[in-house]
């Protein structure tokens, strides 16, 4: 057994990537204490990354929408705020508009589906941080992560 099976087996994270673990190890990892808002109208998408997230050490919070992320915002810090572009009632340029107007997060990471490639370009014209391509695979989105909480 290779030092990274060890280290997996004995804590028991069998769905995290070799990749990140290797992160991990290598202390590249700069989740600790950092809070993350994930933004999504898809829940299973939400319930999987505040599992993979909090499985590395980040504290998550998860909300459907942008009417209840600006709530949050309002009253909670955060770190970084992983936001859906498509989402139903309040869009997620319009949320981060908002996030930027009130100043309520620095960071924001924009979540966009194939073929809204120039919504997330003006995201970033907007004050996003970055974006991430639906689907996306966990460690290019925790690199995403680590890249913007470094900068």
């Amino acid at each position: 057994m290779d030092g990274l099976s060890g280290v997996k087996a004995r804590f028991a994270f069998p769905s995290v990537s070799p990749y990140i673990w290797a992160l991990f190890l290598i202390g590249e990892q700069v989740s600790m204490a950092r809070k993350i808002l994930i933004v999504d109208d898809e829940e299973l998408l939400r319930s999987l990354l505040r599992t993979e997230l909090e499985h590395l050490g980040f504290e998550t919070h998860d909300v459907p929408g942008g009417p209840e992320a600006l709530s949050y915002l309002a009253d909670h810090e955060v770190d970084i705020v992983l936001l859906d572009i498509k989402m139903p009632e309040m869009g997620g340029l319009d949320v981060l508009q908002r996030i930027r107007e009130d100043d309520l997060a620095r960071k924001v990471i924009m979540l966009t589906g194939v073929g809204e490639l120039k919504i997330a370009r003006e995201s970033l014209e907007m004050g996003a941080s970055d974006f991430m391509s639906k689907p996306f695979e966990m460690s290019s989105l925790i690199a995403c992560i680590n890249r913007v909480l470094m900068e």
